[in-house]
């Protein structure tokens, strides 16, 4: 698809799971999360750009090359947020001949192909700005929040907006593809809800509020399974996943 690239950030160190390598790269059903990414990404780009902490990129580069994959590795310094690692990749090769961004979480290893290419094909089919997965869930850590007409007002990240216990909603699954100009336009400006209040750390989901406000068309496909949900942000959300083992094959420890 032309001008569509894919870019995967993966620059987690791992050790809010417990793990002594970028959680990426943590194995499920024998196979690193990344590379069950990229897999899926290939059919849009066939190298795609992979943001990495500095610590975790020769892991990465090995894993990467061992399967035989293509891919640009840009290092994030610090840890220093995801509209950040999002803005690292204007120091890909792939970014000058990008348009549209198509951007994964390196932590979820069960994207569904059906999710992926819905969300691909509404994007262009509609001509959008933006637009992202969603489902709605028992207890939201990111919640969309709508119009009085069911359209997209924005995403509130609880965790930043000092939310003490998360409630149902409609969140986002880290899966995202847009317009390049727009987005890191709004990434590189001054705006409200830049940095997080909790970490400090320059945020990613604040955008869609100010590009729904610069009238762009942004839209939240719920057509997510239970299946795309699961993330690996910290060891607990694992809990009861028996197909996930570490990188010698072995369940990682209680």
């Amino acid at each position: 698809m032309a001008n569509l690239r894919a870019l995967v950030a993966a620059a987690g160190r791992g050790t809010r799971a417990r793990l002594p390598y970028p959680k990426t790269l943590y194995k499920v059903q024998g196979v690193p999360i990344l590379l069950r990414i990229v897999t899926l990404l290939e059919h849009y780009d066939h190298k795609p750009t992979v943001i990495v902490s500095p610590e975790g990129k020769k892991l990465i580069a090995d894993c990467l090359s061992c399967a035989g994959v293509d891919a640009w590795l840009v290092a994030q310094p610090n840890a220093s947020g995801m509209g950040d690692a999002v803005l690292r990749f204007s120091e890909s090769p792939a970014f000058s001949d990008s348009e549209h961004i198509l951007l994964v979480w390196g932590d979820i290893p069960f994207i569904q192909p059906e999710t992926l290419n819905v969300v691909v094909r509404d994007h262009f089919e509609h001509d959008n700005d933006f637009t992202f997965a969603t489902r709605l869930v028992e207890s939201a850590y990111t919640v969309v929040s709508r119009d009085a007409a069911g359209s997209v007002a924005g995403v509130v990240e609880t965790r930043e907006k000092g939310v003490a216990e998360p409630t149902a909603g409609e969140r986002d699954i880290g899966l995202f593809i847009f317009r390049k100009e727009p987005v890191f336009s709004a990434l590189r400006d001054d705006l409200p809800g830049k940095y997080g209040l909790a970490t400090g750390e320059h945020g990613f989901l604040y955008v869609i509020e100010h590009l729904v406000n610069r009238g762009l068309r942004v839209v939240a496909l719920p057509v997510a399974s239970e299946k795309d949900l699961i993330s690996l942000n910290a060891k607990e959300d694992l809990a009861g996943i028996d197909s996930l083992t570490d990188l010698g094959g072995n369940k990682v420890p209680e």
